[in-house]
């Protein structure tokens, strides 16, 4: 459908290159579609270059969206343009002053390795996480952001030696699933993190009722899974990823001097190719549905 942005908004050229539907603020007020308001905490180093990763798979459902950038106060941001977050972020309790979200998205971070306890904007974190678990019909994890989510279930995360990187074959283990159950039997997933949840952790928790596994790689580990109330969805893997910024973290961390980062996994540094763009269109794509038959209780709401 469209993705809600303002006229001057600087990857407006970039969405439109990839065939991204939007309304200015100023159409969508006078369209007869009250759009999706989806919240995202944006914690992804360079936050302005990152938007575009979510702007697109969004942009390209069929249900029009209206994102709404949300600015943690505890949260330096050093490595952002503070012009644009000031112009486009908000902080969460401006996010729902006056309308509620029916999405919330929280990224990942570059703080896997520290304890959640030490990671300086947390205790601000967890209250919005714990408000989102109450009254937002879903938050989406992605990367830190899932093992984030299951920490606020109280299942940890560890440290891996080696990072966790490249591209994965990935099992869909739910197809009666209304997100996941549409993915193929098994489809390629990016994966970028030196940290995870181990197996027996999760199925633990599964046989306590406390999450539904939904997909899971050899080599990652279950990569999806959600809280048996369906407010937390966790994606551990990367599917908003460009082939490229694969290839940029790879150079980034061999300049840095990094021992635990390996070659990509199952990916051509060379010839960077996204073989998983049509799962990453549909994963967003049914979640975002999922949210509408929400917010839309004479639809064909599936559990």
């Amino acid at each position: 459908m469209a993705v809600i942005i303002p006229t001057d908004y600087p990857a407006r050229p970039a969405l439109e290159e990839r065939r991204v539907s939007f309304l200015s603020i100023e159409q969508a007020l006078r369209a007869d579609i009250r759009p999706l308001r989806i919240g995202i905490i944006n914690l992804m180093p360079q936050a302005e270059r990152y938007e575009f990763h979510l702007l697109y798979p969004l942009g390209r459902s069929v249900i029009q969206v209206e994102p709404v950038w949300i600015r943690l106060e505890g949260h330096q941001y050093k490595s952002s343009d503070k012009e644009h977050l000031g112009r486009y972020y908000v902080p969460f309790h401006d996010a729902i002053a006056e309308q509620p979200l029916d999405g919330l998205i929280l990224t990942g971070a570059p703080v896997e390795e520290l304890p959640f306890e030490e990671v300086r904007y947390w205790k601000e974190l967890t209250t919005i996480l714990r408000f989102a678990r109450s009254n937002i019909p879903s938050t989406l994890g992605i990367c830190w952001g899932a093992l984030a989510l299951a920490k606020m279930m109280d299942i940890d995360k560890i440290i891996y030696p080696m990072k966790v990187f490249g591209v994965f074959e990935t099992r869909n283990l739910d197809p009666s699933h209304p997100i996941t159950g549409d993915c193929d039997d098994a489809f390629l997933c990016p994966q970028s993190r030196h940290a995870g949840i181990d197996d027996t952790v999760l199925e633990r928790a599964a046989d306590e009722g406390k999450v539904r596994l939904l997909a899971h790689a050899e080599q990652g580990g279950y990569v999806i899974f959600e809280s048996n109330d369906h407010r937390y969805l966790m994606h551990a893997g990367h599917p908003e990823y460009e082939a490229e910024r694969i290839a940029t973290e790879y150079w980034r961390d061999k300049e840095r001097g990094r021992k635990d980062v390996p070659e990509p996994h199952n990916f051509d540094l060379s010839n960077p190719l996204n073989r998983w763009r049509t799962e990453s269109l549909d994963f967003f794509g049914q979640w975002i549905r999922y949210l509408y038959n929400y917010s839309n209780p004479a639809s064909d709401r599936r559990k």
